[in-house]
């Protein structure tokens, strides 16, 4: 790029003072920015400014921006201009999973996909397997907020309102997450025991395993933006969808070693170039 040709301006949107269990979400958006500004001219925001302050960049990337709950009228709004004016948004606004809420694992369990069994309505509930206990969540939940451990006894009552999902408490061997830019695979972790969530460490993929992430990723309607495929395995030793994070997904960048780090750097900085129209290589 020449001297006298403008760089692109992102408006880089992130909340650094959300609180996350077990996650420092501020460190990650101070790596990435420091990074992207080789590339990009960049401004940081809070969510519930980007409405206002978007129509002034050439593209919107929403990074950690935490739970859409806690600002659910700011990112209405935000969503609804964005579209409505055309505006470059990063992840693409298109997307089925997180971004949606979690009627798409409903969609995906009755469908036949690898998920974790999922109903939300009480006439549905005889189509779950048997099990001591049941989790109940909020359709428009994230980060664990609201979710229930129950016991079969009180699931008629919950699902009686139609704003939760029921699924059967799944005793795993571990969670595995797979991270994409664009629909390319860059890495994957893993949470050795199931009840250290975010006590992360590599994880090298089968090709089976990769087959089943990427067929989510490939269901999904987004060619621009970074998914993370939460899964865990199953006492059989299958792998089930958990979560489709594809609105803001935390990328535990801090845990990797620095050549995938800068390969992932690399990717996304390639994926936004392409967004703005761009030629890069990837």
């Amino acid at each position: 790029m020449s001297a006298t040709t403008p760089r692109p301006r992102l408006l880089y949107v992130t909340d650094l003072a959300y609180q996350a269990r077990g996650r420092r979400y501020c460190d990650e958006d101070i790596f990435l920015t420091s990074r992207l500004r080789d590339t990009f001219d960049l401004a940081l925001c809070h969510p519930a400014d980007a409405a206002a302050l978007m129509t002034s960049f050439d593209a919107v990337v929403v990074r950690n921006s935490g739970p859409v709950l806690h600002y659910r009228a700011a990112y209405d709004d935000f969503r609804a201009r964005a579209l409505a004016g055309g505006v470059r948004v990063y992840n693409q606004l298109t997307g089925k999973g997180d971004m949606a809420g979690k009627q798409y694992l409903l969609d995906l369990s009755a469908a036949g996909y690898p998920v974790i069994p999922t109903v939300g309505r009480p006439e549905d509930l005889h189509l779950l397997p048997p099990a001591d206990t049941y989790v109940v969540k909020p359709r428009t939940g994230a980060d664990s907020i609201g979710l229930e451990f129950v016991t079969p006894d009180r699931l008629p009552g919950l699902a009686a309102g139609g704003d939760v999902l029921v699924q059967p408490r799944i005793d795993f061997r571990y969670e595995v997450s797979f991270y994409f830019v664009d629909r390319t695979f860059q890495y994957a972790l893993h949470a050795p025991r199931p009840d250290r969530r975010w006590d992360l460490a590599p994880y090298a993929p089968t090709a089976a395993d990769l087959a089943f992430a990427q067929r989510f990723v490939d269901w999904n309607a987004i060619d621009h933006g970074i998914q993370r495929v939460d899964a865990c395995r199953a006492p059989g030793g299958e792998l089930l969808l958990v979560e489709l994070e594809d609105l803001n997904p935390y990328l535990s960048l801090d845990l990797l070693d620095e050549r995938t780090r800068d390969a992932f750097v690399t990717r996304m900085t390639a994926s936004l170039r392409r967004l703005l129209g761009a030629t890069s290589a990837a």
